[in-house]
């Protein structure tokens, strides 16, 4: 579905730059970074609100400027921005904006709205920040895109509407045509849906791989610090002093044994923020130099 090769964007100080990953069809990519990491800037190259300095951008087999309308009707996108009318009715909001898109279905696009709760005849400008995402996802979902693109929508949604959000996430892939990339801070969130997971990092990728593979290189080890003298030094990405031991994460080799520590997988949570801990000078000098080696970016 999504294909890109050493994109480059530079906005005003921020740079994005040298990234890099696929996404096949039928799956869920879940995209994390910490707050400034190039997340929205890259969603914004995906929609073609930005135009890449460099690289290559592929969707679907297309691309930006060539493919602009036809792509703008095979991507439906939740943004944290408002984007429709304030004093439009969400019916007539759903009329207006739904002429720009060949395969909008107004019944669809109302049928959806009643499905999440939101009346029809209801003012846009009356919506909380929950009712708007929602009523985003609905107009999304109303021309049947094949790619979804979600900037942080779930953090707005009630426990019962997230349930049937995702709910309606997996329906959408099921038939392994469809992909959606979902940014989002709530890690959580990620742990039950993503295939895949693509990390950013001031505007660099750390990494993007499938969720099994995330499983399979690394771990999250505890015990003692002296323990740690076990595990080679270009695999100790980060560590965490507390009053009672240490806790670190790893990257993991079959090889390795882990003896007297304790070890786990780690969640999507705790990978991002021991991930964010390797900065501090002191661990990233144990890292940088071999991991760039194996391809690593840093």
């Amino acid at each position: 579905m999504i294909q890109i090769k050493e994109l480059k964007k530079q906005v005003g100080s921020f740079l994005l730059n040298e990234i890099t990953f696929e996404l096949p069809m039928g799956y869920i990519m879940g995209l994390i970074g910490p707050n400034g990491s190039g997340k929205t800037t890259l969603l914004h190259l995906l929609l073609g609100l930005y135009r890449r300095d460099a690289g290559e951008l592929v969707i679907d087999g297309k691309t930006y400027p060539e493919a602009e309308k036809e792509l703008r009707n095979q991507i439906g996108v939740v943004l944290q921005e408002r984007r429709f009318e304030d004093y439009r009715t969400l019916r007539e909001n759903g009329v207006f904006y739904g002429r720009y898109y060949e395969n909008y279905r107004q019944e669809r696009f109302e049928e959806l709205l009643i499905r999440f709760e939101l009346e029809p005849e209801r003012k846009y400008k009356a919506l909380s920040k929950g009712e708007e995402l929602k009523f985003q996802f609905a107009f999304a979902l109303s021309y049947a895109p094949k790619l979804l693109l979600l900037d942080e929508p779930t953090g707005n949604f009630d426990p019962e509407f997230r349930d049937e959000f995702f709910e309606i996430l997996k329906e959408f892939i099921d038939d392994g045509e469809h992909s959606v990339i979902l940014a989002t801070h709530l890690t959580q969130d990620l742990d039950r849906i993503a295939d895949y997971i693509t990390y950013l990092e001031k505007g660099k990728l750390l990494f993007s791989m499938d969720v099994e593979e995330l499983h399979d290189t690394w771990r999250l080890v505890s015990g003692e610090r002296w323990q740690l003298n076990k595990v080679p030094e270009e695999d100790l990405i980060s560590v965490e002093e507390g009053s009672f031991g240490v806790k670190a994460l790893v990257r993991h080799h079959r090889r390795y044994t882990y003896e007297g520590l304790q070890v786990a997988v780690p969640t999507i949570e705790e990978l991002m923020y021991f991930m964010s801990k390797r900065n501090a000078p002191q661990e990233r000098s144990r890292t940088v130099r071999n991991m760039h080696l194996k391809g690593w970016s840093f």
